[in-house]
């Protein structure tokens, strides 16, 4: 299989599944939510990670070990032991047998099958791209960040192969910089709280390929009170009005949708006509 966004961006929008498909019994950020993803049609699975004390990088969202585990500590508090003692409770909070996976586990399980994003890249830059590299996955690869000095730095003088995407909201004025920086960066992971924010605009989006690069959309929601894609949300679609939401960002031209509805999304898409480019 080969791997480039910008070839995989022209045939159809890059569904990307946010920590993998869960629900019920099976947790987010596990090697399970993640192939249940891949089975319903996603071609990006976003990864959170963290570091134990030891040094040892684990596939979780930082700051919910209390929700997700029940756990007094926060992970980089933990030995290598202790986090794989872990054990996250589901939906309703019953402990369940499903522990943290490794960095190293998700990257041997997921290679060659598709596209990874690293969401919080800028907590260990260099640790998890060491890792990457190991493994020879640097083209399957997609990491996100916001702007800051040691993320490009790291990624000037260790990574400049990595695909990068800034997180950026409402506006983007790195833009040029970083077009000029000789990092790999492909694109942008724009949030928005209106309709009228730049970086939801046909006219942002269409300078943004253009110069060659791609936009990322979230339909997710954390907080529905301050939507990152304006209330283009995956609840507004699934309850009854995807044109709204995923249909809105799709027609916009955004390149990736991140859902938490992967399979409902893809089948609305590509049903509407929408998913594959100039089909």
């Amino acid at each position: 299989m080969q791997f480039d966004l910008y070839e995989k961006a022209k045939e159809k929008i890059i569904v990307v599944a946010h920590r993998g498909m869960f629900t019920g019994n099976i947790p987010c950020n596990t090697l399970p939510a993640y192939r249940i993803a891949l089975a319903e049609g996603a071609d990006m699975i976003e990864i959170d990670v963290d570091m134990s004390a030891e040094g040892k990088l684990y596939i979780f969202h930082p700051g919910m070990e209390k929700p997700f585990l029940g756990a007094p500590k926060r992970i980089p508090e933990m030995t290598n032991a202790e986090v794989e003692a872990q054990r996250y409770k589901n939906y309703d909070q019953t402990p369940t047998d499903y522990g943290l996976a490794t960095f190293d586990e998700v990257m041997e399980e997921f290679k060659g099958k598709c596209f990874i994003n690293v969401d919080k890249f800028w907590g260990h830059p260099e640790e998890i791209y060491h890792s990457i590299k190991r493994h020879g996955m640097e083209d399957q690869v997609l990491v996100k960040s916001a702007i800051n000095e040691k993320v490009i730095t790291v990624l000037k003088e260790l990574a400049p192969d990595i695909a990068f995407m800034p997180i950026v909201s409402d506006t983007h004025p790195a833009h040029r910089e970083l077009l000029a920086s000789g990092i790999n960066y492909i694109g942008a992971e724009a949030l928005f709280y209106s309709d009228d924010a730049e970086v939801c605009s046909e006219s942002f989006i269409d300078m943004m390929h253009r110069d060659g690069k791609l936009v990322w959309a979230n339909s997710i929601i954390y907080n529905y009170k301050a939507q990152i894609a304006a209330g283009h949300s995956d609840d507004v679609s699934v309850i009854g009005n995807p044109e709204l939401g995923w249909g809105w960002l799709a027609k916009r031209g955004f390149d990736f949708i991140q859902t938490d509805w992967v399979g409902v999304m893809t089948k609305y898409l590509d049903k509407s006509g929408l998913l594959y480019r100039n089909k």
